[in-house]
This record gives C-alpha cells, sequence and structure tokens, in this order.
C-alpha cells in the first residue's frame, strides 16, 4: 500500500520538491493543498481502518512533544473521517491519590487496544521522562527505573502483537512563544492555557535534556522514536499520517457493493399537528 502511494505521488509530480507550489509566501503549506492532501489521506486512513477491523490488528500511537508542539491538532486530522470505535483518544488527566500508589505505567496498560482498535495517546507514560521530572513531580530514582523499565515493557507489548508507533512533534523556541501568545489573545484558545504551561514555558533547556535523556534511553530498533518538525503545523500532520500509514502493513479490503433499499410507502401516516419546537434559524 505504501508503494502504491509513492507511485501514486510519482506519476502525478507530487514529490516533495514540488510540494512548494502550494505553499504560502510565508513558506508554509497553503491551505487549499493541505486540504487537498489531507483528504487522500483520510481516504487510506479509511482503507486502514477497515483492514484493521477485519484483521483484529492492533495499533497503539504515542504522541509525545513539548506544549503547544501540535499533537492535539494532529490527532484532530488522523480521527476527522474514521469511527471513534476504532479510533480510541486516550488523554489522561493527573493520576489519582490510588493510581500514585501503584506501578508507574499501570494506569496507561487498560488503555492498550484489543483486537480491532488504534489507541491514540495524547500523552503517554513519557509524562514521567518529561513533565514529571522536569517538574520536580518524580524523584531521579524514579526516572532511572523507569527508563529501566520501558525498553522491556514496550519489548512485551510489541511481543503481544501490538504495532506500537512512537512520535515526538518539535517545535522551535520562537514558534511555541508566538503559539503560546496567541492562546492568551484568543478567545478560543484560552482554556489550552494552564499554570503548567506558563511554569513549563521558562524551563525550555531542563525539558531540551530531559527529552534527550528519554531518546537516549528508550530509542531502541524495536521501538524507535519518530521526531516531526511541527514549526507548519500543515505539513507536521501530513508528514505525521503519511509515515504512521507507510509504518503498517495495511491492505485495501473487499467492500461489499451497497445500494439504497427502497423506502416503504407511507400508509397512511401524517404528520402530527403538534408544533415541533424548531431551533431559531439565526443563520
Amino acid at each position: 500500500m505504501a508503494e502504491a502511494r509513492a507511485e501514486k505521488k510519482r506519476a502525478n509530480g507530487k514529490q516533495q520538491a514540488g510540494a512548494h507550489e502550494g505553499a504560502t509566501a510565508s513558506g508554509r503549506l497553503g491551505t487549499k493543498e493541505y486540504e487537498k492532501e489531507l483528504r487522500a489521506l483520510h481516504i487510506e486512513l479509511v482503507k486502514l481502518q477497515e483492514w484493521v477491523v477485519q484483521t483484529g490488528a492492533k495499533v497503539c500511537v504515542l504522541f509525545e512533544g513539548r506544549d503547544t508542539a501540535g499533537k492535539g491538532g494532529t490527532i484532530k486530522a488522523i480521527t476527522e473521517r474514521v469511527s471513534p470505535r476504532v479510533f480510541r483518544v486516550i488523554a489522561l488527566p493527573a493520576p489519582t491519590d490510588r493510581e500514585k500508589t501503584q506501578m508507574y505505567i499501570q494506569r496507561y496498560l487498560p488503555h492498550l487496544p484489543a483486537a480491532g482498535e488504534i489507541v491514540l495517546f495524547d500523552r503517554s507514560w513519557y509524562n514521567r521522562a518529561g513533565v514529571e521530572r522536569v517538574m520536580g513531580f518524580c524523584t531521579d530514582d524514579q526516572v532511572e527505573n523507569f527508563f529501566k523499565a520501558v525498553p522491556l515493557i514496550e519489548h512485551a507489548i510489541i511481543q503481544s502483537g501490538i504495532i506500537l508507533l512512537k512520535y515526538w512533534l518539535e517545535v522551535s523556541e520562537d514558534e511555541q512563544t508566538r503559539r503560546l501568545e496567541a492562546r492568551i489573545t484568543d478567545e478560543r484558545k484560552i482554556w489550552k492555557l494552564t499554570p503548567m504551561d506558563l511554569r513549563s514555558y521558562s524551563r525550555w533547556y531542563d525539558y531540551s535534556r530531559a527529552r534527550d535523556d528519554m531518546f537516549a534511553a528508550t530509542d531502541t530498533d524495536k521501538a524507535p522514536w519518530f521526531v516531526v518538525r511541527s514549526d507548519d503545523k500543515k505539513r507536521a500532520r501530513l508528514n505525521l499520517i503519511t509515515h504512521l500509514l507507510d509504518s503498517i502493513p495495511y491492505k485495501t479490503m473487499p467492500r461489499p457493493k451497497i445500494k439504497l433499499p427502497k423506502r416503504q410507502k407511507a400508509e397512511g401516516y401524517r404528520q402530527p399537528d403538534r408544533p415541533a419546537r424548531y431551533v431559531p434559524e439565526k443563520f
């Protein structure tokens, strides 16, 4: 399937060298070109969904990165045209008092995919290597134990038949500043700006060191990290979705021919006299 898409792009002259034709003057991908490419990827995601359901495959995708890196927007782009019963998004809140006493990764395990499911983690067990470490929510010993345990746990996850993909969305200092400032002034985004975001913003290099240590300890041959440049959100989404599709050996599954059945006859049915409470049509 990956080869077929690549060949189609070559045939249509859509190689990356020509992708800038759809870009704006600033070099960012234009909306029209983005929507065209995203539509084609949505079709492939539906094919992936059908393959997962019919074969009983299990897929788990982790999305990590600094605040404003674009994790949520990328997940929305992936799930826009597929079934939430197959593509499940997991974004866990802070651990409860009970969960704090459990083995660290324990609260994530129940959310791993069963047959016929694709699970997308909007942040994952790697919170321990990032925000928890940088903001002092865990000890150095706990981080070291995490680094030792995670490759073994992820190996066990893969051995159970789960396809595991790990993405780090990389945003630059300047772009992060721009996006956080936009949250301050945009009433639609103000809810995204938390006290934790503000505290984290001032600790850029602490997060850089934490990221580097995380990669060194957990970027393994069996469960590698894939880094996505995300200063241009549109390009980042297209590149990540393309890579995700290319990383899974899905096939186009046979579909039965669909034909709408005839509607039943009214057989005396009449609309009731009781007036309906319609929503005011202001638009």
